[in-house]
């Protein structure tokens, strides 16, 4: 896939070439800045090797079109986040959930943004997607926020949707319909 590029930033596939900086993405987090954070990660078994491997699983699923996952990079090639959209029906739906992460060193900044913004015309036009669903913690106002301004629309509440910790839990549903 020919990446998308903005002002700022670069979303692309990760490619092997990408280990140092999606490493240092993840080592420079801070602890959990909030209930939606994961915070700093234990990256141990994150070896160059098991990197190769999730490449490799990225790309499978890209080619299956089950899920494209997007790495975001500055233009100085530092990892920024991540995105991904998991196909969730294709024929007479082409409906996708939409998830992504930026690096908590490096919020509020219009990082998500600026690459969510300039991810939605490929989705609509070269992955051929007509809905985008993002579920989202009902208390995660800034998440809501950001999709709202994208221009999300509140859908529901799913309740006892998402199986998180062990405890099924309720998620707000926001929607885009691209075309």
């Amino acid at each position: 896939m020919t990446p998308i590029v903005t002002e700022r930033l670069i979303l692309k596939p990760l490619q092997i070439d990408d280990y140092e900086s999606w490493f240092n993405g993840f080592s420079n987090r801070y602890p959990a800045q909030s209930p939606y954070d994961e915070g700093k990660l234990d990256m141990s078994i994150c070896t160059a090797d098991w990197f190769a491997d999730l490449v490799g699983k990225h790309n499978r699923l890209r080619e299956t079109d089950d899920i494209l996952i997007l790495a975001i990079f500055d233009k100085n090639h530092n990892h920024i986040g991540m995105i991904d959209v998991a196909t969730l029906a294709r024929a007479n739906m082409a409906w996708g959930e939409l998830g992504y992460f930026i690096h908590n060193q490096l919020w509020r900044q219009g990082f998500a943004f600026e690459a969510l913004s300039a991810l939605m015309p490929y989705l609509a036009d070269t992955a051929g997607f007509h809905r985008i669903e993002a579920h989202v913690a009902l208390e995660n106002y800034p998440s809501q926020n950001l999709l709202k301004k994208l221009g999300f629309s509140f859908e529901t509440v799913r309740k006892g949707f998402m199986l998180e910790n062990n405890k099924w839990t309720d998620k707000a549903v926001f929607y885009r319909n691209l075309n």
